[in-house]
């Protein structure tokens, strides 16, 4: 069997482990580098390769970047179509569900919503609508919906939109190629309300070069919220507080995994939701156990990762939890000098962006 070495990120001058101001996290960005929509075809999207230097790739690469016996873990969460406008009485208020709580309740962001209160009847359309029945903080609201289960998901499907990040800016009601442009060739199971956009990449044309260079698949199940999207309002990373976000790893998956480490072969995760799952089901040393639950895991440098070798990741917000996590996982400072190369070489930021492929610190 082979051994596996577990890893921290190497030590950061002026922070110790757990402890950073978040404005360390902090890097200037071109809005003309934001990416609107994706390449066509999304496996032409731009790879940075980040490890003891810079590689410029393309996402079509990858299975000449990896090694027979490796093992990439991918997210098949399915995005919903989260995003709601309608109106309060003559005002309108646009809301994005992030937590199911069953029963036809949601937990949803508003904004607005401290215009609004307690026992408020929103309408989404030809009597559609909800009722607010609870008000909590950073414009969180539980919302009570007139109908459940199936009924309540074919309402979404004809009223809702895909819930695009903020700065991704799109009309009321979205355009029409989000719903297919938002959602990666693994989606299956429906929950998520942002999309795991490391996977937007795959095309069946990579996936059919991956599986000809001997690079294995596994799925996990990360549903993705909203929360994924919130700012970093805290001073020190200490005081953030994590959303917790539904999660699965099956028995098959978990069986994959120790059998590609103990081949000797890597675990690549693909995307932060991946890694944040597998890390939240292993053990000290390592071993992945199947897993259905909750995860507010909040990854920040000095964390000690136990299971993924190699993460494929978009490129993410400053101040953010995700960037936290990368800098986590390959180093601040390489990972700013990494943002640095990219906004320069013109690189594509964000969810419809172009991708990165990090390697951990020696």
């Amino acid at each position: 069997m082979i051994r596996r070495r577990l890893w921290t990120c190497t030590a950061l001058s002026g922070y110790s482990a757990g402890t950073m101001r978040v404005d360390a996290f902090d890097f200037e960005l071109p809005r003309e580098l934001i990416a609107d929509h994706p390449v066509e075809p999304r496996d032409a999207a731009r790879l940075l390769v980040v490890e003891r230097s810079l590689h410029d790739r393309r996402v079509l690469d990858l299975p000449s970047l990896l090694r027979p016996g490796d093992l990439l873990v991918v997210n098949d969460t399915r995005v919903i179509p989260a995003r709601l406008t309608g109106k309060r009485g003559a005002a309108q208020v646009e809301v994005t569900l992030h937590r199911d709580l069953a029963g036809g309740q949601w937990r949803a962001f508003a904004r607005g919503a401290k215009r609004l209160k307690q026992g408020d009847r929103l309408e989404f359309g030809e009597g559609f609508a909800a009722e607010v029945t609870g008000k909590h903080v950073e414009g969180d609201l539980t919302l009570r919906f007139d109908r459940t289960g199936d009924a309540l998901d074919a309402a979404l499907n004809r009223f809702g939109s895909m819930p695009l990040p903020p700065y991704i800016k799109r009309p009321a009601g979205g355009e029409a190629r989000d719903r297919s442009d938002y959602q990666t060739i693994f989606a299956a199971k429906e929950g998520a309300v942002a999309a795991p956009t490391a996977g937007l990449h795959f095309t069946d044309r990579l996936l059919a070069a991956l599986d000809a260079a001997g690079i294995a698949r596994a799925s996990v199940t990360l549903h993705v919220g909203a929360g994924t999207f919130l700012p970093v309002r805290a001073g020190d990373t200490r005081e953030h507080k994590m959303h917790g976000e539904r999660g699965v790893i099956d028995a098959a998956t978990a069986e994959r995994i120790a059998a590609t480490r103990a081949a000797g072969g890597r675990i690549v995760a693909v995307g932060t939701t991946s890694l944040r799952l597998l890390e939240s089901a292993a053990d000290a040393q390592g071993r992945v156990a199947p897993f259905a639950g909750e995860t507010a895991l909040f990854i920040t440098p000095g964390y000690r990762f136990r299971v993924v070798d190699l993460l494929l990741t978009n490129f993410h917000l400053p101040r953010s939890t995700l960037f936290m996590l990368v800098a986590a996982f390959a180093g601040l400072e390489r990972m700013k000098t990494a943002y640095a190369h990219a906004a320069a070489a013109g690189y594509r930021f964000f969810s419809y962006g172009d991708a990165s492929l990090l390697y951990p610190p020696e």
